[in-house]
């Protein structure tokens, strides 16, 4: 049992777990293109106060891991340089004041980074419990996701039953989930993608509208969808014009979040859609929070949505697996933006489980 009574997955009480001196983890040798990210060795680190270490199975990749890489995304003081934000495997040790969690069990957690590499100690406030029902591959793909569009949709967004959701970047990792988070409350969902393919990918996880970004304007299909009212809630990955556009699409107290920055960080917006639509804008990052804030948001999760995770009315949506030493090449295709999803990278204890 996990440490709310749930199912857990499979780990036992009292079991120990082999952990190696040395592990394979990616290094950022220098600011550049994928091609600066080679294997390398690393001290298995050791977890302290408060934290377990985790023999990593799979682990997700992050528009934040490709600035990292550029340089563009210093990890938070204290953090691993290794990459990567979130991963799932099973606990290998744990620290000095853990209670309720055991070697052997399976986790998922929300990193500040590690990810990339076989272990890593991470906060116990920032684990989860992986129920026998969630492969690690898929549990790689759902702590960032869930934490950012549970931060940004169900608090900052405080979007309600009834209301009108819209995502830009709708078959992203985020995009995936927050259709599904979005969903499960009882929203309307109307999404952005780049390609048919996308947009019916988008449509079969439940979203009552997807708009081709390339072949429409998003601003009249969404206004013509609500009968000229607009969305209730903006979900935006995006920035540059997206933000005027969005205000233009919104209803009367409609709430603009700002998650992410994929086109440009400068944007000219015109105020008087505050001032007539009484619109709330505000943004977030989610890296940089203390522990415990993460350990909030893992509770919140906890307790609202990973019983839909169990269930399987929520997933994690995975495009492709690559293996860890292939981090340059999953690198590649992360910033060709073709994927479905996630993109994940696996590791040797993979195949042990």
């Amino acid at each position: 049992m996990d440490p709310d009574g749930q199912e857990a997955g499979e780990g036992l009480a009292g079991m120990t777990m082999t952990v190696p001196n040395v592990m394979t983890g990616i290094k950022i040798t220098k600011a550049g293109p994928p091609e600066v990210l080679k294997p390398a060795d690393w001290p298995v680190p050791t977890p302290g106060q408060g934290e377990v270490l985790i023999r990593i199975e799979a682990a997700g990749l992050n528009r934040g891991d490709t600035m990292q890489r550029q340089g563009a995304y210093p990890p938070p003081p204290g953090a691993s340089e290794i990459p990567g934000l979130e991963a799932a495997g099973a606990i290998a040790a744990v620290g000095p004041g853990i209670s309720g969690w055991s070697v052997g069990d399976r986790v998922c957690a929300l990193l500040a980074g590690g990810g990339y590499a076989e272990f890593v100690a991470v906060p116990e406030a920032q684990c989860l419990p992986l129920p026998n029902s969630v492969t690690s591959i898929e549990g790689a793909a759902l702590p960032e996701t869930l934490f950012t569009c549970w931060a940004n949709i169900a608090e900052d967004g405080r979007l309600a039953a009834g209301e009108t959701l819209l995502i830009h970047g709708g078959a992203s990792g985020i995009g995936t989930t927050g259709i599904q988070l979005a969903k499960s409350m009882g929203a309307k969902v109307f999404v952005t993608a780049g390609s048919a393919e996308k947009c019916a990918a988008c449509v079969k996880l439940g979203a009552d509208l997807a708009i081709n970004y390339r072949d429409e304007d998003f601003v009249q299909s969404v206004l013509a969808a609500t009968g000229g009212r607009g969305v209730d809630l903006v979900l935006d990955m995006v920035g540059a014009d997206y933000a005027e556009r969005s205000l233009q699409a919104m209803a009367p107290r409609g709430r603009y979040v700002m998650i992410g920055l994929m086109k440009s960080a400068e944007a000219t917006i015109s105020l008087r859609h505050l001032l007539t639509k009484r619109v709330t804008m505000t943004g977030s990052t989610l890296r940089g929070r203390s522990i415990e804030e993460k350990g909030r948001l893992r509770d919140a999760i906890r307790g609202g949505v990973w019983p839909k995770i169990s269930s399987r009315e929520i997933v994690g949506v995975v495009h492709r697996t690559f293996p860890l030493e292939d981090a340059a090449e999953a690198h590649r295709a992360l910033e060709a933006s073709d994927h479905i999803g996630k993109l994940i990278l696996t590791t040797q204890y993979l195949s042990a489980t």
